[in-house]
């Protein structure tokens, strides 16, 4: 090896084990949970209850257990366009709307069929925003649930190689 060559990266490796923690230390709770949307605790609320009746827990957990709609609120601010943004934030009212023309009382307070029917009847609405709604939060959803630590370690068993093989097999005469 060249002396150059081995300094430069000797001070490559000094540099890095300098930058490594201050740039690791930076990742905090607060860092990470900031999003460009404005949420309210009640609209989060609301979006739990939405990915619970996606999901509905059964003798496995369900969305809202597995804090699906957080994953939701952070892909959609992180991942999404401006304009999907601005539809995943009219949804709440929305959906809300169409709880209080359907059964006179909020989301929330619905039953699980009522909360079916209205997730139902604003994905075949005619109305776009209500439509893109419901689509994204059902998209992220599903995806969010399907990638949690929950499901891929207790609910799909991964096999590295697809066939296990079995070297000392007695053989039978």
């Amino acid at each position: 090896m060249q002396r150059r060559s081995a300094i430069k990266n000797i001070a490559l490796t000094i540099g890095g084990t300098i930058v490594l923690p201050s740039w690791a230390n930076a990742w905090n709770k607060e860092a990470i949970s900031s999003t460009s949307l404005n949420i309210s605790a009640s609209q989060e609320n609301l979006l739990a209850e939405i990915v619970a009746t996606i999901i509905p827990k059964t003798d496995t957990l369900g969305a809202k257990d597995l804090n699906v709609h957080q994953f939701t609120i952070k892909m959609v601010a992180d991942c999404y366009d401006k304009k999907s943004q601005e539809t995943f934030s009219k949804g709440f009212d929305l959906i809300d709307a169409a709880a209080k023309r359907d059964f006179s009382k909020t989301f929330i307070e619905c039953d699980g069929k009522q909360k079916l029917d209205i997730l139902n009847k604003m994905s075949n609405s005619e109305n776009s925003d209500e439509k893109g709604f419901v689509r994204l939060v059902k998209n992220l959803t599903i995806q969010g649930y399907l990638n949690s630590e929950y499901v891929m370690t207790k609910l799909r068993i991964f096999e590295f190689a697809p066939a296990r093989y079995h070297g000392c097999v007695p053989v039978k005469k």
